[in-house]
């Protein structure tokens, strides 16, 4: 009987079930137990009969089969909780399950688990609501594993599921992944289907997973990626995302390794470990660093925001300003803030900084193939926030958070998150971004890095 959950990763988890070393109901078995005693606050709900009648009829062929994984709170399930991690919606039941979730268990054989916390609305890069408190950072318990898809993050790392689903609409995969060491996706706009259901909002947000191998995350695409008629937004399918590993040429790639990205301001402790796995990356894979692009970029934040705002708004419709003190102070404070600010006026001007940055990013990848920045500012702050205020004796507050990240958001660009060391007992994650369509470029680079640079695949005990 096994005793704790696999601490590999979920390719390799597959491959014990296979040859007799596990099998899936005591995995599963064994996870559960482990979430029992976890301190972590990783998960919210959990659905342990079904997971159980699963497990028991696993087909252990197929690419995940028979593999526990988490769903982020802010995903479908029908007859899962459909909180929005809000109390006010604490009662309401999913009637539809997401594409995404669907493939991975019908197609891929995988075993949900239950939710992962999330922040509230998925609105703020950590993990803190009135309605299921603070998720913890398992490398350091007391820090945040970000957000929005924290729990998610804390649970994989953790070392309770090998892989989880996430959603990145501002940097709500790879800022978790870079605050807890582990691999995060953001994938071209449209890559994976949302819904059905989900709403168009910003035209950000994109879904995938955070996991502990980039082969891993190569087979998630595998199984996931693909058009679905309830997202007319979606991409075709695109196949060989796991088997093309290691077969991409990546020599005399122009690279910009950018420390502001976006305007950020990044911890020079941070950057110290980031320039030098940036080194190591162009060394092995022949990339061309050129040092004379300009990749200044528009501010967008603050309209952002706004438009954000309004679609919490409509969310919240007729329960607001009644339920203020049921929302946790960022979407509080958010609300009160940008009340009455959405009109034709700010619609026109968001639209107008989306076409300017837009315009930036197409002339900054028409100058180099790459561009190598930080995941966050800083390593990961205070699991009960408040989000960091004063950095580096400059007024950064939440516009340093996610500022790295949000431009390949607008944008639509993919983006990928990689582990590359630790400051002050906590993980670093080096962000690395392409032109639309070339995940598999990024995860033949995230490689080179996770050979050369092999990250710890759980947080030590």
């Amino acid at each position: 009987m096994t005793n704790t959950p696999w601490l590999g990763d979920s390719v390799s988890l597959v491959e014990a079930f296979r040859n007799g070393e596990r099998s899936p109901l005591e995995e599963l078995r064994a996870t559960f137990d482990a979430i029992s005693r976890s301190k972590l606050n990783a998960f919210c709900f959990l659905d342990q009969e079904a997971a159980e009648r699963d497990a028991k009829n696993a087909d252990i062929s197929l690419p995940f089969g028979g593999v526990p994984f988490g769903v982020k709170e802010l995903d479908g399930v029908a007859g899962w909780p459909d909180t929005e991690a809000c109390m006010v919606f604490k009662d309401r039941i999913s009637k539809t399950t997401d594409t995404q979730v669907n493939r991975i268990c019908r197609v891929g054989g995988a075993i949900k688990v239950g939710q992962t916390n999330a922040s509230e609305f998925g609105g703020v890069n950590l993990t803190r609501t009135i309605l299921h408190g603070a998720t913890h950072n398992p490398w350091k318990h007391g820090h945040t594993p970000g957000g929005s898809s924290g729990g998610t993050a804390s649970a994989v790392a953790g070392g309770l599921v090998s892989i989880a689903t996430g959603g990145d609409g501002g940097g709500s995969i790879r800022i978790p992944a870079g605050f807890t060491g582990l691999v995060g996706l953001k994938a071209t706009f449209g890559r994976i289907p949302r819904g059905p259901g989900a709403s168009n909002g910003n035209l950000t947000t994109v879904t995938g997973c955070l996991s502990r191998s980039v082969r891993d995350t190569a087979r998630w695409f595998d199984v996931a990626n693909g058009h679905e008629a309830h997202d007319p937004l979606s991409l075709p399918r695109v196949s060989g995302w796991e088997a093309g590993l290691g077969t991409i040429s990546t020599n005399g790639l122009r690279v910009a390794v950018v420390p502001n990205f976006g305007g950020g301001v990044v911890s020079p402790a941070m950057w110290e470990v980031i320039e030098r796995a940036a080194e190591n990356l162009i060394a092995v894979s022949g990339l061309k660093r050129r040092e004379s692009v300009d990749v200044s970029l528009p501010r967008l934040g603050a309209a952002w925001s706004i438009t954000g705002s309004v679609a919490i708004r409509t969310a919240l419709k007729d329960h607001w300003p009644e339920c203020a003190d049921q929302l946790t102070p960022e979407i509080r404070y958010g609300q009160e803030r940008t009340e009455n600010l959405y009109n034709s006026d700010a619609r026109g001007k968001f639209e107008q900084r989306r076409i300017e940055l837009n315009n930036r990013m197409a002339q900054i990848f028409s100058e180099v193939d790459l561009i190598i920045t930080a995941s966050n500012p800083d390593i990961a702050f205070n699991a009960e926030g408040p989000l960091p205020h004063i950095f580096g004796g400059l007024v950064a507050g939440a516009r340093n958070n996610g500022v790295l990240t949000f431009p390949a958001n607008i944008y639509g660009n993919p983006g990928i998150s990689v582990p590359v060391g630790l400051v002050d007992g906590l993980p670093v994650g080096m962000q690395i971004m392409a032109r639309h369509f070339e995940e598999p470029l990024l995860l033949e680079l995230a490689l080179a890095v996770e050979r050369t640079q092999p990250w710890p695949l759980v947080a030590p005990k």
